[in-house]
């Protein structure tokens, strides 16, 4: 299995674009959060109205998984904390999103919400319990926000990442973690865009400006992860323990090459710009 994982487009709409012509290469295409900008001049509900397009189409090309960042909210239940009701929504599309479980191949993926108070807290905690006890295979999780304390939460001054998690990760041991939300983490002294924490390998692929997203292609067949930015391009042996720095990529797959041609007739290659910022 062959998956695409971006995180933080932030309605970066040639970035969709790029996600889009690259899509049909990849079984799955994981999107960890921040599809949208809270900061952006658009207007939040044509910026659902637009994301939601081309997550529709990005369905009818492969399997889709979402998860909500801290930019997806729009609404607030009945506690009053904040929730992505329009990612909520989602499931007519076919695309998996926050709350929901499903195994693809033999990998199980589990798709966290955003939280933003107990309650949501709560109902994530339950959710990976009963996700535990029905897992087989490979476990993955999708959840925006990266394990504290790791290089892939460090800003640079201070880690941004989630207490919560951890321990999530210290009791239930997934195989593997997406995360996102802390842009420059991969670009920064002490930053990395992956990390082990036991035998849980985490990652997060940054963030960057430009019509090509960072991110991570996973090759689960060949149990390696490899990280394409600005910075380069990176890869790592799952099957193996945690080594930095990551190897730097010399000869990549057929597969992947083709991919990155199709890739770059939509958008070019890399660009040369990261964002250092935190969303």
């Amino acid at each position: 299995m062959r998956c695409l994982v971006v995180a933080d487009l932030h309605y970066a709409l040639p970035q969709f674009d790029w996600v889009l012509s690259i899509a049909p290469r990849f079984d799955v295409v994981i999107i960890a959060g921040d599809a949208l900008d809270i900061g952006s001049i658009v207007d939040f509900r044509a910026q659902i109205v637009v994301v939601r397009k081309y997550l529709e189409r990005l369905a009818s090309k492969t399997r889709v998984i979402l998860c909500s960042g801290n930019h997806d909210l729009d609404e607030r239940d009945e506690a009053g904390e904040r929730i992505s009701r329009w990612i909520g929504d989602l499931g007519n599309l076919g695309i998996a999103h926050d709350g929901e479980s499903l195994t693809i191949g033999d990998t199980f993926f589990t798709v966290c919400p955003w939280w933003d108070g107990p309650r949501v807290k709560e109902q994530i905690g339950v959710q990976l319990e009963e996700a535990a006890a029905a897992h087989r295979g490979r476990w993955i999780w999708i959840h925006h926000a990266p394990a504290a304390n790791s290089p892939t939460s460090w800003g640079g001054a201070r880690t941004f990442g989630d207490a919560e998690l951890v321990q999530w990760i210290e009791s239930y041991r997934p195989d593997i973690v997406l995360s996102g939300h802390v842009h420059q983490s991969p670009f920064v002294k002490d930053g990395s865009w992956f990390d082990r924490i036991g035998d849980t390998w985490v990652f997060n692929m940054g963030q960057q400006f430009g019509p090509t997203p960072a991110h991570i292609v996973l090759d689960l067949d060949s149990n390696r992860a490899y990280w394409f930015s600005a910075a380069g391009e990176q890869s790592i042996d799952l099957g193996k323990p945690l080594r930095r720095p990551a190897d730097t990529v010399e000869a990549f797959p057929e597969w992947l090459i083709a991919g990155s041609q199709a890739a770059a007739q939509a958008g070019g290659p890399i660009p040369a710009t990261t964002h250092p910022e935190t969303g």
